[in-house]
């Protein structure tokens, strides 16, 4: 990492300053807990939010936290901690075995007992240490694919939002990064010379996602504009012609035998 420019250049903030002040992020007091994998959107991430936390009107509280999932025998907790040192974070980890984890528990595919696994080690430290907000790095690829995954695989039109409270525990996740396309964040993260960490997963490239990515990737590359319309659909908006909701069986049955009484009249 280069020692001569720790922090993100303001040009290159502008859309992490909207993404906080659009959806209102910040609140004044707030401790926010970065999910640090040690990839190149979290590392920027935590670059970003470094810089912002000193010329922000609304003064918060930033450290950092890793979930050593233990796919591998070196976890790269010195570097973890000296990356966040050399922006005046503090770090902290904790070990979760997600192979035991996913055997034991059975029924769901290993990224998705990760993905649970994770969110719940980062909630309880977070409030553990008091922290009352936990930022993510989404990105807006992130969020398109969420987005075009969850109409194939559940027929839902979800995806991240930008702000999500937690009813259960009382948090508030960010995902400050949702205006970045993720080819932005690779050249920034070239251009702070950061140094990302081998992901050490061995489902790294052959998950669902990825192959989302190379979906709508090639859609976009026949259909031009396919990726911007998939965007435009994550919003709300006046134009939405939906069916209603679907109706259960004992509404439905009710609708049947109001019609049909009709006949009698």
């Amino acid at each position: 990492m280069n020692k001569t420019q720790p922090f993100v250049p303001a040009d290159d903030l502008s859309k992490l300053w909207r993404a906080i002040i659009e959806f209102d992020m910040l609140q004044p007091g707030d401790r926010i807990l970065i999910g640090l994998s040690g990839g190149k959107d979290s590392m920027f991430l935590t670059a970003a939010l470094a810089e912002i936390k000193k010329y922000s009107p609304i003064p918060f509280d930033l450290a950092c936290y890793t979930v050593n999932a233990m796919f591998a025998p070196n976890f790269p907790k010195q570097e973890l901690v000296d990356f966040c040192h050399h922006y005046g974070l503090e770090h902290y980890s904790d070990d979760v075995n997600v192979n035991e984890a996913w055997s034991k528990k059975g029924g769901n595919t290993p990224c998705f007992t990760c993905a649970y696994f994770r969110r719940a080690a980062t909630n309880r430290k977070a409030l553990e240490l008091g922290f009352n907000k936990v930022a993510l790095a989404h990105h807006h690829d992130d969020a398109v694919e969420t987005f075009f995954m969850n109409i194939f695989t559940s027929g839902q039109l979800r995806s991240f939002l930008p702000v999500t409270p937690l009813s259960r525990t009382g948090l508030t996740v960010l995902r400050p990064l949702l205006y970045y396309r993720e080819s932005e964040i690779i050249q920034l993260v070239e251009k702070l010379q950061l140094q990302p960490l081998k992901n050490p997963c061995p489902y790294d490239g052959y998950t669902t996602r990825q192959d989302v990515k190379k979906h709508i990737t090639a859609l976009d590359a026949q259909y031009p504009g396919v990726y911007e319309h998939l965007a435009a659909a994550m919003r709300c908006q006046e134009a939405q012609e939906l069916w209603p909701d679907k109706l259960g069986q004992k509404a439905l049955a009710a609708k049947f035998r109001a019609f049909w009484k009709n006949k009698n009249k």
